[in-house]
């Protein structure tokens, strides 16, 4: 890690390297985070390299658009065939689905546009009132409210919402009841511990007697955020702890909460690579559902492939491969070219691994 300043601080960053090798005490020990962007920071600055060779640092279900499913984006697909305009966040664009994308759909003249929320969307509805308007909304609790917003905000009526919105606690139950894995502890992730808060994971720690620290996204967070890890571990205790006490508050952001009370319910949803996770996602309430595209369409049953041959994004989102384990990495899929949804957005673990392995 270079000399900086803050939270970058070289020396400081030895200093608690000195004290999590001396808190294993020989001990392996798994840890495993569930955000993209920790993940970047973490390839970025090297953490791996810093750690005991005893500590191994693994990368979960952290990238929205990674888990969205396959037949959500069959079916934003389908849509687009349709003659509606389709708008949604960049990487989705690229996102394979069974047999397309929507970057294909657009190329062969589908109107498919790039927004950058689901106020842009709604703008392009206003603007073409003779024209259905979709916006594929994929994320987790942190984008999820600014897209309850605009439900709420009364948009017109030719707009819809597919949604594809994800609950991060239910998938860490999936990763802890893998047989043989083995978690340690969570690194939870400090975006969406912003909006539903650090004690939302109190009862998961408790419950499964795993340690759990809500961390920022400097280098300094991630290795404080290993340290607590470590020292709850010493100590036999099993908390949901705040280490990015600057931004995230036990309780979280009331406001957002509410919003998301008021748009939408949760119920068991698709996981790309995980299968059906119970409580797990973001659904538009009957009292919106004129806003529902799933509900507003008649769009057929087809069957979905979420995981294409050959690919192991599923092994990956789950953190039970590496990137670089598998023979498509850097050759088949490429962030020019991904074969597999791991590949394609910015917080996607194939495609950080790629872009600070392969230069």
């Amino acid at each position: 890690m270079k000399q900086s300043t803050g939270f970058r601080d070289a020396r400081y960053a030895q200093a608690i390297v000195n004290e999590i090798s001396s808190l294993v005490d020989g001990r392996n020990i798994r840890i495993v985070h569930v955000c993209g962007t920790h993940e970047d920071t973490i390839s970025q600055h090297g953490v791996r390299s810093l750690l005991p060779d005893s500590i191994k640092l693994v990368a979960g279900p952290g990238c929205p658009v990674c888990v969205c499913a396959a037949k959500d984006v069959d079916m934003a697909i389908e849509l687009s065939r349709k003659g509606h305009i389709i708008t949604t966040f960049g990487d989705m664009v690229r996102v394979p689905a069974t047999n397309s994308t929507l970057a294909k759909e657009r190329s062969n003249g589908a109107d498919v546009r790039v927004v950058y929320g689901a106020s842009d969307a709604v703008s392009i509805a206003r603007d073409n009132p003779d024209r259905e308007v979709v916006f594929v909304g994929v994320g987790f609790e942190t984008t999820a409210p600014t897209i309850a917003l605009e439900l709420l905000g009364k948009p017109p009526s030719n707009f819809s919402i597919l949604t594809s919105l994800k609950v991060i606690p239910p998938a860490m139950e999936i990763l802890v009841n893998i047989e043989g894995f083995g978690v340690d502890g969570f690194i939870t992730p400090g975006h969406v511990s912003t909006i539903i808060g650090s004690s939302a994971f109190q009862p998961f720690a408790e419950k499964h007697r795993v340690p759990c620290v809500a961390a920022g996204f400097e280098p300094l967070d991630v290795l404080e955020s290993i340290r607590m890890i470590l020292k709850q571990i010493q100590e036999g205790r099993a908390d949901s702890e705040n280490e990015y006490t600057r931004v995230v508050k036990p309780e979280g952001n009331l406001a957002a909460q509410r919003v998301l009370a008021q748009a939408f319910r949760i119920d068991d949803a698709p996981w790309r690579g995980l299968g059906i996770i119970k409580k797990s996602g973001y659904y538009i309430k009957k009292e919106l559902a004129e806003h529902d595209a799933r509900l507003r369409f008649e769009i057929p049953e087809t069957e979905s492939v979420d995981i294409l041959p050959g690919c192991r994004c599923h092994e990956v989102i789950l953190g039970m491969t590496d990137p670089l384990e598998c023979s498509l990495f850097g050759t088949r899929c490429t962030p020019e070219d991904p074969y597999g949804p791991c590949m394609v957005g910015h917080e996607g673990t194939c495609r950080i691994r790629h872009e600070y392995t392969m230069d």
